[in-house]
């Protein structure tokens, strides 16, 4: 946590007043965090309401948590001078940032939301995380294959985390990680002589993707709390 997170920061930037009197409006309890009087230098977070003497200095900003259908063909960047980018194709006003990626390449669920400590949490757990992929490849699965997937491949200097890998027909396999290298599952295909002819994630962690298809999504707040 630094110093910019903290509501004397906020209220020396919105009121342009010294960090002295920034101190002096707190201790004197005239500032509300989320509605309730504060009398320290508390920390605050981007979507509480800040008011100060009644007068609201910032609003109350609504979080949305989105599970996503991320079509095939779609870069996920809202980088709009990028073309067939993620924001050319998202139905919301509000801008809703991904949290993590799926490559043009592939499909399947993906979080939205405009809530930044989603980001941070997320970050922190990249290898506790699991992640479930349906792989198709090119050629018939054995037994071999599904073993050295789950063991765990050398790709780009490292070796891949054991992982859980289950075939479900003859050229269709699970896989569920707990890693997000670039490109992770159809490197390590390539590596063992194998081509993904598709690929999509339905899971991650206690979220899925359920019967959502292209372009469609629905609100997840509520699973939000253990990711």
């Amino acid at each position: 946590m630094t110093f910019r997170n903290r509501l004397q920061y906020f209220l020396v930037k919105r009121l342009q007043i010294s960090n002295k009197k920034a101190i002096e409006l707190i201790t004197l309890g005239e500032c509300r965090v989320a509605g309730k009087q504060v009398f320290e230098n508390v920390e605050i977070q981007a979507f509480q309401e800040i008011a100060w003497k009644g007068e609201i200095l910032r609003e109350e900003k609504r979080l949305h948590y989105i599970a996503f259908y991320k079509p095939v063909g779609i870069e996920t960047t809202l980088n709009q001078t990028i073309p067939d980018n993620l924001q050319a194709i998202l139905p919301f006003e509000e801008k809703l940032f991904p949290v993590g990626r799926l490559d043009k390449a592939s499909e399947g669920l993906l979080l939205l939301s405009n809530d930044g400590r989603l980001f941070d949490k997320t970050l922190r757990k990249e290898h506790q995380t699991e992640k479930e992929y349906i792989v198709k490849v090119d050629k018939p699965i054995t037994e071999s294959f599904i073993l050295q997937m789950s063991s765990g491949i050398t790709i780009m200097g490292q070796t891949t985390l054991p992982c859980s890998v289950e075939a479900l027909d003859e050229h269709t396999f699970s896989i569920i990680l707990v890693q997000g290298l670039n490109r992770q599952i159809r490197r390590m295909c390539y590596k063992l002589d194998y081509e993904v002819l598709s690929l999509k994630r339905i899971r991650i962690d206690q979220i899925h993707l359920g019967d959502l298809q292209p372009n469609e999504y629905r609100e997840v707040g509520e699973l939000i709390g253990e990711l």
